[in-house]
């Protein structure tokens, strides 16, 4: 069997990326998110990227990083509230964004990781969410039609992993990692550390190999999104 293991991220996404492409990328704020794949994309210069994310980043870090260079053309995330730079590009017309509910943009990608093209949803009817979107009623309730994601690309970010993919991940970096490593057509996943195959515990491993097609590991900043410290009390 080939190897999955790359020594860079750059060269896990050589001949993976070009420009228009859609992309399924792990994390939660700040946490697990695939930093060293980010800036490879940053450096590669691919652009009008379609990006499937839980938020964008920071101003300066994650995915705010390709919203500096305006390599991302649309935005399809939940919560977006900590990146200036997005808000200021979205009001200015530069970006395209959709919105989704965070539990349905996690099953959209689980769905499509699935192989399944859609599911009805309570979440969001009656709201703008709904807008355009096909409804049905069942047992008198009316649902909406939301599509599943696939993605020509997933970058995610595991805690351990084998060398045939295996991976767990650690707390709450397990978040959108799995369902978004699942569901594009190549998955890149960066790791902290690489072990033989029979080192994981099976009943430990969250995310099968099957999913995973190239492996980089390497060292990660792990920047804090915000930072809160209680004032020094007086003696």
């Amino acid at each position: 069997m080939a190897s999955k293991i790359y020594k860079t991220a750059a060269d896990a996404l050589d001949g993976v990326l070009f420009d228009g492409m859609t992309i399924a990328a792990g994390g939660f704020g700040l946490c697990g998110i695939p930093e060293l794949s980010i800036a490879a994309i940053r450096d590669a210069g691919t652009k009008d990227l379609t990006v499937y994310s839980n938020n964008a980043g920071v101003d300066d870090f994650g995915l705010g990083l390709l919203l500096q260079t305006k390599q991302i053309k649309k935005m399809c995330s939940s919560y977006v509230g900590e990146n200036d730079l997005f808000m200021q590009q979205y009001l200015s017309g530069e970006l395209e964004l959709e919105f989704n509910p965070q539990g349905t943009l996690a099953e959209r990608m689980r769905a499509g990781g699935a192989g399944i093209p859609g599911f009805y949803t309570k979440t969001g009817v009656g709201t703008l969410v709904a807008e355009g979107k096909e409804e049905k009623v069942f047992n008198g309730e009316t649902y909406i039609l939301e599509e599943g994601i696939f993605a020509d690309l997933a970058i995610v970010k595991a805690w351990k992993a084998d060398t045939t993919g295996n991976a767990i991940f650690r707390k709450t970096a397990r978040n959108f990692n799995l369902p978004a490593a699942t569901c594009g057509k190549v998955c890149v996943m960066e790791v902290e550390e690489i072990v033989e195959p029979g080192e994981l515990d099976p009943d430990a491993i969250h995310l099968p190999g099957i999913y995973v097609h190239r492996l980089v590991q390497g060292e990660f900043e792990k920047r804090i999104e915000q930072r809160t410290v209680r004032k020094k009390e007086s003696a």
